[in-house]
C-alpha cells in the first residue's frame, strides 16, 4: 500500500503539474488570438471553441485524472498509517492540494472558463513539491492528535475552505487585470467578481467550522478551548478578514478593486495561517 501511494502520488504531482502547464498555455493562445470568453456582463462565460488539440481540453482531463490519483493517495496513506492524514506537513500539503484542484474544477466547471483555473492549479502544484521535498514518513501521532474522528473533519473542512478561498485569490487577481485592460479574452468584471464572492460564500462556512472543531479537539487535548496559539490566532484573524470581506460585499455592495484587494490579502492570511508554524513556536508546531 505504501508503494502505491508513492506511485499515486507522482502521477498526482505530474498530472497536475502538466494540466497547470497547459491551462498557461491557453490563456497565451487567448492572448494571441484576443479571443472573446464572455459576453456582457452574463453570469456564465462562454468557453471558446478550438480544435480537438485544444490544450485546455487536455488540461481538464489532466486536472481531472490529478484529483483522481490525489484521491487514491490520500486512501492509500490513510490505510497505511492507520488514521487520517493529518499528522505531518506532507499529508496536509496532500489533502490541501485535493481541495485546491477540486474547488478549481468545480468553478470551471460552473463559470465555464479555464483561466481561473491557470491561476489557482499552480498552487496546487507548488503544494505537491513541497510535499515531494520534505520528510514523508509515517510517524507515530503525539497525543494531542490521536482524536482521529474529530481532527481529520477539522482538516477536512479546512481543506475545503482553502480550496475555495484559492479560486477567490484567483478570480480577484484575474479581475484587477480586467480593471485596468479591459480584455476581450478575460471574463467579464461582474463574472469575475461573483466568482470571487462565490468562493468567499461556500469557504467561509467551512473556514468557520474550522475554528470551532479545532476549539473542540483543543479542549481534549489541551484542556482549554482558546489559548492564543499563534496558528489559532492567525486563523482568527484569516475569519475576520473575510468576514469583513463579505460584510462589506453584502451590505455596503462592495464590488470594486477594494473587494478584490481584500480577497488578496485574505488569502494571504490564509497562506500564513498554514506556514505559521514555521516562523512561530507554540502547540501547533508539529504540523
Amino acid at each position: 500500500m505504501a508503494k502505491m501511494e508513492a506511485f499515486t502520488f507522482m502521477a498526482a504531482l505530474l498530472s497536475v503539474g502538466l494540466s497547470a502547464v497547459l491551462y498557461l498555455w491557453r490563456v497565451a493562445l487567448l492572448r494571441r488570438e484576443k479571443v472573446a470568453v464572455g459576453v456582457g456582463a452574463s453570469s456564465a462565460v462562454a468557453e471558446p471553441r478550438y480544435s480537438f488539440w485544444d490544450p485546455g481540453r487536455f488540461a481538464i482531463m489532466l486536472a481531472v485524472s490529478g484529483l483522481v490519483f490525489l484521491t487514491f493517495s490520500i486512501v492509500a496513506r490513510w490505510i497505511t498509517t492507520g488514521h487520517g492524514p493529518f499528522s505531518n506537513m506532507y499529508e496536509y500539503n496532500l489533502v490541501t492540494a485535493w481541495g485546491t484542484v477540486a474547488a478549481t474544477l468545480y468553478a470551471q466547471w460552473r463559470y465555464r472558463t479555464p483561466l481561473i483555473s491557470a491561476v489557482v492549479m499552480p498552487i496546487a502544484v507548488a503544494l505537491l513539491i513541497w510535499g515531494y521535498t520534505i520528510p514523508s514518513r509515517a510517524l507515530p501521532l503525539v497525543p494531542a492528535l490521536q482524536q482521529s474522528l474529530l481532527l481529520t473533519i477539522h482538516v477536512s473542512v479546512a481543506m475545503i475552505a482553502s480550496g475555495f478561498f484559492a479560486v477567490s485569490f484567483g478570480a480577484a487577481v484575474l479581475n484587477l487585470i480586467q480593471r485596468r485592460g479591459n480584455l476581450a479574452w478575460l471574463p467579464p468584471v461582474a463574472v469575475l467578481d461573483d466568482l470571487g464572492y462565490r468562493g468567499v460564500i461556500v469557504g467561509f462556512p467551512f473556514w468557520t467550522l474550522m475554528i470551532i472543531l479545532g476549539a473542540l479537539w483543543a479542549d481534549i487535548a489541551w484542556g482549554r478551548y482558546w489559548g492564543w496559539d499563534p496558528k489559532e490566532t492567525a486563523s482568527l484573524v484569516t475569519w475576520f478578514i473575510y468576514a469583513g470581506y463579505a460584510h462589506a460585499r453584502t451590505v455596503r455592495g462592495w464590488k470594486g478593486a477594494k473587494g478584490d484587494s481584500l480577497l488578496i490579502i485574505g488569502f494571504g492570511a490564509v497562506v500564513f495561517t498554514y506556514l505559521g508554524n514555521f516562523f512561530f513556536t507554540g502547540l501547533h508546531a508539529y504540523t
